[in-house]
């Protein structure tokens, strides 16, 4: 099985929901993880949630299905990411 990946955007300003901004498997999954680390952003994995993101077309909002999952990654992220 290839490796899979996807990336969100939520921009609580713009956005009623967050958005795939990119998703692919292979070599494409491999480049949205190390564009991800290049720019410090955490990676959080998530195989069940990823197969799930991989059947959403690019910038389009989650499903309302979808939105407590994606919220535990958001949480992750800031945890990740908040300064101490």
């Amino acid at each position: 099985m290839k490796k899979k990946a996807a990336a969100l955007r939520y921009d609580t300003n713009k956005e009623h929901a967050p958005r795939v901004l990119a998703k692919g498997e292979g070599e494409v999954a491999n480049n949205i993880i190390k564009i991800a680390e290049l720019h410090n952003l955490p990676v959080k994995k998530d195989e069940d949630l990823v197969e799930l993101l991989s059947k959403i077309e690019i910038d389009k909002e989650i499903p309302e299905a979808l939105y407590k999952a994606v919220a535990e990654v958001f949480s992750f992220i800031y945890k990740s990411t908040k300064k101490e």
